[in-house]
């Protein structure tokens, strides 16, 4: 069988994640990096592999058969997601929930229009969560469903964090209360806000002149990312945020609660410890670049979600040996 060829759009911690689980399927090759900064200064994986120039993409298109997009949900992937699914088949990490229905349909069209396939919101949330919570409420269609994330670090909000004029570098940590947690996994079923599940954690360093009011009023009222959490901002040095905050755990849950139509409480939850948060980022969308093209080949055009695509075609082995050995 060829192998799938996919390219990298970005060459941040996400970007890298995904080189490196490129390299653990032996049914895929890397054959490019795309990068806004200077590709001297890239240093891929293998030596082999090409670092070019943001604006060389088009001219790559016959080369790559998936494009992974590793912007980030604030600035980046709004345009670079419509504009790149014109031109290549495509996985991105687009984890603004609350824009989703809007990201969706702004790359659908495009995509359609070139003949490519989009999957967007491909991680672990959206992505892997989004799967359970539909599991849960499809196989206990009476009860609630929660989701806990952390303790870790976030990409997507650090991301946000680091694009408030002033800052010069930082980090965001979600934490869960545990009470919260433990009243979830009694099946009490407990009616929770936003604010009670968890709380957000910032390590900011300034830049010069700036000022720390200002930064902090910025992110503490940012919608989508903190206005709905008690959120606590931390001014810290440059060598105190790489000291002490250059590791990217993460993790959580996803349970439901619920009663069956004999009565009787059930409580399912699925959970993700992760020493590497864009690690395992980047491993799901490299499955799922698979199945991008795999989808593709078959003529499904358009964008799409985790939830849209069939589970057998993330894996690189037959559907026969598929049954053979997981059913």
């Amino acid at each position: 069988m060829a192998q799938l060829r996919v390219g990298i759009a970005g060459y941040g911690n996400l970007g890298r994640g995904v080189a490196a689980a490129v390299g653990q399927n032996p049914d895929m090759t890397l054959v490019a990096v795309f990068t806004r900064r200077d590709p001297a200064t890239i240093t891929p994986p293998s030596p082999d592999t090409p670092v070019l120039p943001w604006g060389e993409l088009l001219d790559h298109r016959d080369a790559v058969d998936v494009l992974v997009l590793c912007g980030g949900s604030k600035e980046d992937l709004p345009q670079q997601g419509p504009e790149l699914a014109a031109h290549f088949t495509t996985v991105d990490s687009f984890d603004t929930h609350a824009r989703v229905p809007e990201y969706f349909a702004s790359v659908d069209a495009p995509a359609r229009a070139g003949g490519n396939t989009a999957i967007i919101s491909v991680g672990w949330d959206p992505g892997m969560f989004s799967l359970n919570r539909l599991f849960g409420e499809a196989l206990l269609p009476e009860g609630e469903t929660y989701s806990f994330w952390g303790k870790g670090l976030s990409q997507g909000h650090s991301d946000a964090v680091r694009r408030v004029p002033g800052v010069a570098a930082g980090v965001q940590y979600t934490i869960p209360s545990g009470e919260a947690v433990d009243a979830v996994r009694s099946g009490s079923r407990p009616e929770l806000t936003t604010r009670q599940k968890h709380t957000r954690e910032c390590y900011v360093v300034l830049e010069d002149g700036a000022d720390a009011a200002e930064v902090e009023r910025a992110i503490v009222t940012m919608p989508h990312y903190f206005a709905d959490y008690d959120t606590t901002v931390r001014f810290i040095s440059a060598e105190e945020l790489a000291r002490d905050h250059s590791a990217m755990p993460h993790g959580g849950f996803v349970i439901r609660s619920g009663r069956t139509g004999g009565g009787h409480d059930q409580v399912v939850e699925y959970r993700l410890q992760l020493g590497s948060n864009p690690e395992f980022t980047a491993s799901v969308l490299v499955a799922y670049a698979r199945a991008a093209a795999r989808l593709n080949a078959q003529g499904q055009v358009g964008a799409l979600t985790v939830l849209d695509v069939p589970p057998g075609l993330l894996s690189p082995k037959p559907a026969d040996q598929l049954r053979a050995e997981l059913l």
